[in-house]
């Protein structure tokens, strides 16, 4: 066992709204409980709330009573929101509204998965950086391109911190146990909890394509990586090999052997996945989609998400709304 004479403790806060990700929020407190444990000593301590105190469903059906409405919480190091499906909920306002005056007080504040959405409509992201679950990083840039979300695992940006949820919520705690008693510490925990490898904050989500290069490549890897970066603006065959050290040759023969797929039909994959995500997330008119991932033409852009997708964009949208 580790121990600690650190006298003084960590409170964290996790404020739920309704189908909030429980996986996140396992993760979470599973570490710092795990602390606890090998420290011999309840060094970090948690609470939970929701808007008014009720207890709250989460996204896989199981209910958990809360111990505070959010505006009774009383000050933590750190309030968390956690959420899943949606950020729309009965009482939001409520939640807001305490998110502003938890920063106006200096206080931190966290975000599980899509609980970003919540702090940077709330104000409380402006001059930060964050990051947030990739299949909805697209419709958060689309409606805050001030704010800097990146596609890491986690982001800690001063007493900010966000991460993409499910296991990076893991990441994100030993990071904070780290910092609070060392590696030592850290790696006992991620141990205990079975995590292989702890990642850094620099470490990027395994998005949907790249999810596909585990193993592959690492100059393959740094041209989707190049790919993924750049939707709105697509780059050249020639601009995707020079980055690479290679030729445009090589960079096709390189996606041919590990992906069995051209450079440019992978890109084109890629934003079209993209303008999906746009689609189905988002109130984007049809045309800025279409601009927002690289197509300068709202006819060629139909007639790619039809090849795609087999049916046209105007019908996503349709079928997201009805």
């Amino acid at each position: 066992m580790l121990k600690d004479l650190t006298p003084a403790g960590r409170q964290f806060a996790f404020l739920l709204v309704d189908k909030f990700s429980m996986l996140s929020l396992a993760a979470a407190i599973d570490v710092v409980r795990t602390s606890n444990r090998l420290l011999e000593r309840d060094y970090y301590s948690w609470t939970t709330a929701s808007a008014d105190g009720e207890t709250v469903m989460a996204s896989n059906g199981l209910a958990l009573k809360v111990d505070y409405a959010v505006a009774d919480l009383p000050p933590q190091d750190i309030l968390f929101t956690c959420v899943g499906l949606t950020t729309e909920f009965p009482a939001k306002s409520k939640v807001l509204s305490a998110l502003r005056n938890w920063g106006r007080q200096g206080r931190g504040l966290g975000a599980l998965a899509a609980g970003t959405f919540l702090l940077a409509e709330a104000g409380q992201l402006d001059g930060y950086r964050c990051t947030i679950h990739w299949e909805n990083r697209a419709s958060f840039q689309e409606r805050y391109p001030d704010i800097e979300c990146t596609n890491n695992v986690y982001e800690i940006d001063r007493n900010r911190y966000t991460c993409a949820g499910a296991s990076t919520s893991i990441d994100l705690m030993l990071e904070i146990v780290r910092a609070d008693f060392g590696s030592t510490l850290a790696t006992a925990v991620a141990n205990q909890v079975q995590h292989e490898r702890i990642r850094s904050q620099g470490d990027r989500q395994r998005t949907g394509p790249e999810s596909e290069l585990a193993g592959k490549s690492e100059k393959l890897k740094k041209i989707v990586e190049l790919m993924a970066d750049n939707l709105d603006e697509p780059f050249s065959a020639a601009q995707l090999a020079k980055a690479a050290n290679l030729s445009v040759r090589q960079v096709e023969r390189l996606f041919l052997r590990h992906l069995n797929v051209t450079p440019s039909r992978y890109y084109m994959r890629m934003r079209l996945e993209r303008a999906r995500e746009l689609l189905r997330q988002t109130n984007m008119p049809i045309l800025s989609v279409a601009l927002a991932t690289g197509f300068s033409s709202h006819s060629y852009f139909a007639q790619s998400y039809r090849l795609q997708f087999g049916r046209p964009p105007s019908e996503e949208r349709r079928s997201m709304v009805s």
